[in-house]
């Protein structure tokens, strides 16, 4: 398993596809954690303009044009998820990272992304390893 502790103590802005804006649920209770550590969130949902008080990107392009994000973070099904790396792969510039979220993996996405050079997580929250990074600091 390759180790992501270096960049995700280090990334400062996280790309969140699928972050919710309503507050109950598990997208927006670990961007909110995530904003609250230090991290400047972009999300990527549909609908809306604001969210934690971040702009809305309605797509993963526009967000990744618009920013410099070394992370994205999945909070979508896992037969979404070959999709979202195409697009990824679109992109003039690769995250370090493509984490999906518990409960979340997709065999042809992370082989895509690995041979093009982007570290995959699968099935592990974001919020629990940094949450247990920062305690072994």
């Amino acid at each position: 398993m390759q180790n992501f502790a270096p960049i995700l103590l280090q990334a400062r802005e996280i790309i969140i596809v699928g972050l919710s804006p309503d507050t109950s649920k598990d997208s927006h209770q670990v961007a909110h954690y995530l904003q609250n550590a230090g991290f400047k969130i972009i999300p990527v949902y549909p609908k809306g303009d604001e969210i934690l008080s971040q702009r809305v990107y309605h797509s993963l392009t526009q967000a990744l044009q618009n920013s410099q994000a070394d992370i994205i973070v999945l909070f979508r099904k896992s037969s979404a998820i070959a999709d979202i790396a195409t697009e990824v792969l679109r992109s003039e510039k690769l995250p370090q990272i493509f984490w999906m979220q518990l409960g979340i993996s997709n065999i042809e996405a992370k082989t895509m992304l690995e041979s093009s050079g982007v570290m995959v997580i699968e099935d592990k929250c974001i919020k629990i390893e940094h949450q247990k990074l920062r305690a072994m600091q």
